[in-house]
């Protein structure tokens, strides 16, 4: 599992570095400097490793290049290259992790030396999924919910002029704190308190779903809302699915 771990890393810190400083090859760059680095720390250095790492720098340059293309491009349909890219780079890692080796070196040994109660007894195998499935969560899980709503041509009501527009500015940053919060609670065994989450934000998004006013706009933003909720908490449990 070593390999899709790294993978997740791969796509994660292309996405924080791209939402962090918008640029078209500095996001890649950082990607793949870190999937080398965390493949050097984990004593993947044998010939098979260094090919698989190889290919898992080539989709993280990939996936960099196909997001910026997909939301330049004015194309609908634009969005599914880069929605392809991370789908099957991502059943390619799933299959091919019987292959991929105990990641090891500097990395199991800074492992066997923590004396956290949350990494004590962890795996560097666990220790590189646990890290690319959370970092999953901050930029990339907003990266596919954007490309998902791209795709199939849902609009936002308030940026199309259909509702005033808000002054709040934390949707960005909420959706990452929901899909941690989430992946968490599942990894804790409470599968329940999760779905408690994703109620709650149902009934705190109630009024304004509910308007009797425009009826138009209200169903749009309804369908805006539902769907980019519900592909957030796909790459929520996808992630916690990957992880048991």
């Amino acid at each position: 599992m070593s390999w899709l771990g790294i993978l997740l890393v791969g796509f994660a810190v292309t996405d924080l570095t791209h939402s962090v400083r918008r640029a078209k090859v500095l996001p890649q760059v950082v990607g793949v400097l870190v999937v080398l680095v965390l493949g050097v720390l984990a004593d993947l250095t044998s010939g098979r490793d260094l090919v698989a790492l190889g290919v898992v720098a080539l989709v993280v340059l990939a996936w960099g290049f196909a997001v910026t293309w997909g939301f330049g491009h004015p194309a609908q349909a634009a969005a599914w290259l880069p929605l392809g890219v991370f789908l099957t780079a991502l059943l390619a890692a799933i299959a091919c992790s019987g292959l991929a080796p105990d990641a090891a070196g500097p990395l199991g040994r800074w492992l066997d030396s923590v004396t956290l109660p949350a990494l004590t007894g962890t795996s560097a195998d666990r220790f590189l999924l646990l890290l690319g499935a959370f970092g999953v969560q901050l930029s990339t899980g907003n990266v596919l919910v954007r490309l998902v709503l791209k795709s199939t041509g849902t609009i936002n009501p308030r940026k199309d002029g259909g509702m005033p527009p808000t002054q709040l500015k934390g949707g960005r940053l909420l959706g990452p704190l929901e899909r941690v919060f989430i992946l968490a609670l599942a990894l804790a065994g409470q599968v329940t308190a999760a779905s408690l989450v994703v109620a709650a934000k149902g009934l705190l998004r109630f009024p304004e779903l509910s308007s009797r006013h425009e009826q138009q706009t209200v169903h749009e933003m309804t369908e805006y809302f539902l769907l980019g909720s519900f592909v957030s908490w796909l790459v929520a449990l996808g992630s916690y699915v990957v992880l048991v």
